[in-house]
C-alpha cells in the first residue's frame, strides 16, 4: 500500500519517546556528537550502501508548519510531551531544514565491522537535540541496505571464488546471481533499498523498486539485466499432459530474447530434464539462438542443482575445461533460486565442485534470503552518542554495560584512517584531517557530495584483503572434489 505523504514528515518518522529527549541533556549542553558502526554479528564485514538515499528523500525536505501541527496533533493524542518551540525555531532559524552535518565513509566500501560509517553532529547549539531526534530513521536507512549489500557481497565472493577454482570464466561473476526478492519482503520501500543494493555487486535483478531506487538516488544508468522467466500459473494452465507444449510454446515465443528460463518442476522435475528438455525438445533446446535454463523451484537445493547439471550433460554432453572441471554447451544452464541463503548458496557451489562441475554450469537467484532474512541485530548496528559539548567544553562519552560487551560503545569524536591496507577507526584529533575517509555529505539540508552508481561500484570492486572474509569462505576452501583439477 502506499503511505502517503504524512509519512514523510520527519517530526513523526521517529520513535514517540524522542520527544521528551530533549530537555534531559545536561544544562548547558550546545552540541551533541553521535556515530553509527556494525558492532560484528553473523558476517565479518560491511558494504556501505544507502545513507544518500536517505538524505535526498527525507533531509532535503524542509519540515513546514503544516508537519508541526499535525506531530504536536499526535504526539498530544498519544499523551506524549511535545515542544513547538523547537519546531517552529527550526522553520524559523533554518528553513525547516535540520541544523545538522553528516560525514560518512564512501559509499560501496567495503571495511570489516566495529568501525564507524557515519557521524554527525548538530551545528547550532539551540539545537543540540537534533542529532539524536532522527536516530531512528536514519539508522534504519543505513543498516538495512547495507546488511543487504553485505550479504551480496560476500555472496559474490562466494562465486568468485567458485569460478576460480573450477572455471574459465571468472569474467561472469557480475552476472552469477539474480534478485528475486520484491515478492519476499515486507514492503516496496524495503524492495527498493535492498534491491538497489544488491545491483552495486550484481547487475541481475527483476526487483523493478530496486532498479528505480538506483536510478533515482544514484543516477544509475542502465543498472540491471533480465529476461524471460515462466511460472507455474502459466504452465499448469496447459494441463498436466501438456506440459512438452507449454514448454515448446515458450521456447518459440522468446527466441528472439536470446534467453529463456524454464520451469522443470511443474509436476516432475527428473522426467522435465531428462525426457522432455533432454529428450522430445532436445533439438530445440540445441538450436535455441541463446542459452535455456532449467529451472528447478522445489527439493533440495543443493542437491537438485548438481543432479540437473548432471542428467542435462547426460542428455547434451560436456567439455571438459582448462581446469579439469566439467562444463554444459553454451546453450543449457542449470537456474536455481528456490530459497536460497547466503549459506545453501555457498553449499551450492561446494557440491558443484566436489562433484567434479564448474561453477558456471548453475546461475542462481535469490529471494527473501538475500533482501528480507535480516534485521538490526543480523550484524548489531547501532547509532551511539560520543561526545558531549556543554557550556563550550567538549566530553568524551560512551556506554560500558555489563553483560553484553559488544554494546560497549565508542567514546569520543571519530576519525576512520587506512594503514598498510587496514581500516581503523581512532580519535578525531589524533590524525590530519586530510587521513580522515569520512568525507562530509550533508550540511543544514545540503547535500555536500552526490555519490554516483558507477562511484559505488567502483568502491565495492576494490580489492580487500582475504582474510577479512576468509571466515565466509572457509567450507569452500576444505572442498575436495571428485575429479583432480587441472593445475593452473
Amino acid at each position: 500500500m502506499s503511505l502517503g505523504e504524512q509519512f514523510d514528515n520527519l517530526i513523526i518518522n521517529t520513535d514517540n519517546y524522542k520527544h521528551c529527549h530533549y530537555p534531559l541533556y545536561p544544562p548547558g549542553t550546545e552540541y551533541i556528537s553521535s556515530y553509527i558502526e556494525s558492532r560484528g554479528g553473523t558476517y565479518p564485514v560491511t558494504m556501505f550502501v544507502g545513507l544518500q538515499a536517505f538524505i535526498r528523500d527525507y533531509l532535503m525536505r524542509p519540515v513546514t508548519l503544516e508537519d508541526v501541527d499535525a506531530a504536536e496533533y499526535l504526539m498530544r493524542e498519544q499523551g506524549m510531551h511535545f515542544n513547538r518551540q523547537n519546531w517552529l525555531g527550526v522553520i524559523n532559524d533554518h528553513g525547516g531544514y535540520l541544523p545538522v552535518e553528516i560525514e560518512a565513509v564512501p559509499e560501496g566500501t567495503v571495511l570489516p565491522t566495529r568501525n564507524v560509517l557515519v557521524q554527525l553532529v548538530n551545528t547550532d547549539p539551540k539545537y543540540y537535540w537534533a542529532t539524536s531526534f532522527f536516530e531512528t530513521a536514519l539508522l534504519r536507512a543505513v543498516w538495512y541496505p547495507t546488511s543487504v549489500g553485505t550479504i551480496s557481497w560476500l555472496s559474490k565472493q562466494v562465486i568468485r571464488t567458485a569460478l576460480e577454482r573450477t572455471s574459465d570464466n571468472e569474467h561472469l561473476v557480475r552476472f552469477m546471481l539474480h534478485d528475486y526478492g520484491a515478492r519476499g519482503v515486507s514492503s516496496q520501500q524495503s524492495a527498493a533499498l535492498g534491491g538497489m543494493a544488491h545491483l552495486v555487486n550484481f547487475n541481475q535483478s527483476d526487483t523493478t523498486p530496486g532498479i528505480l531506487a538506483a536510478k533515482r538516488w544514484y543516477n544509475a544508468v542502465a543498472p540491471s539485466n533480465s529476461g524471460p522467466n515462466s511460472e507455474h500459473a502459466g504452465f499448469t494452465a496447459w494441463g498436466r499432459d501438456h506440459e512438452v507444449e507449454a514448454i515448446r510454446n515458450m521456447l518459440e515465443t522468446h527466441r528472439d530474447h536470446g534467453v529463456v528460463l524454464v520451469l522443470t518442476d511443474t509436476y516432475d522435475h527428473e522426467n522435465c530434464v531428462k525426457n522432455i528438455l533432454g529428450g522430445e525438445l532436445k533439438e530445440m533446446v540445441q538450436k535455441f539462438p541463446g542459452f535455456v535454463g532449467a529451472r528447478p523451484d522445489s527439493g533440495d537445493v543443493v542437491q537438485v542443482t548438481a543432479d540437473t547439471t548432471e542428467w542435462l550433460m547426460d542428455s547434451f554432453g560436456y567439455e571438459t575445461n582448462s581446469k579439469g572441471f566439467k562444463l554444459l554447451p553454451p546453450f543449457i544452464r542449470v537456474v536455481q533460486g528456490d530459497g536460497l541463503t547466503a549459506t545453501s548458496l555457498r553449499d551450492v557451489y561446494i557440491e558443484l565442485e566436489r562433484r567434479g562441475l564448474a561453477a558456471d554450469n548453475a546461475v542462481c537467484g535469490m529471494g527473501g534470503g538475500l533482501l528480507q532474512h535480516v534485521n538490526r541485530d543480523t550484524m548489531n548496528f547501532g547509532q551511539k552518542a560520543n561526545a558531549v559539548c556543554v557550556n563550550g567544553e567538549w566530553r568524551n562519552i560512551s556506554k560500558t554495560p555489563t553483560g553484553a560487551d559488544f554494546k560497549v560503545s565508542k567514546a569520543g569524536r571519530l576519525a576512520l584512517i587506512k594503514e598498510n591496507g587496514e581500516y581503523k577507526t581512532v580519535p578525531r584529533d589524533s590524525v590530519a584531517p586530510e587521513q580522515n575517509l569520512l568525507q562530509p555529505v550533508f550540511r543544514n539540508g545540503k547535500l555536500l557530495k552526490k555519490w554516483d552508481f558507477s562511484e559505488l561500484i567502483a568502491a565495492s570492486e576494490e580489492p580487500v584483503p582475504q582474510k577479512w572474509y576468509e571466515s565466509w569462505i572457509a567450507p569452500m576452501l576444505e572442498t575436495t572434489p571428485a575429479v583432480e583439477p587441472v593445475a593452473t
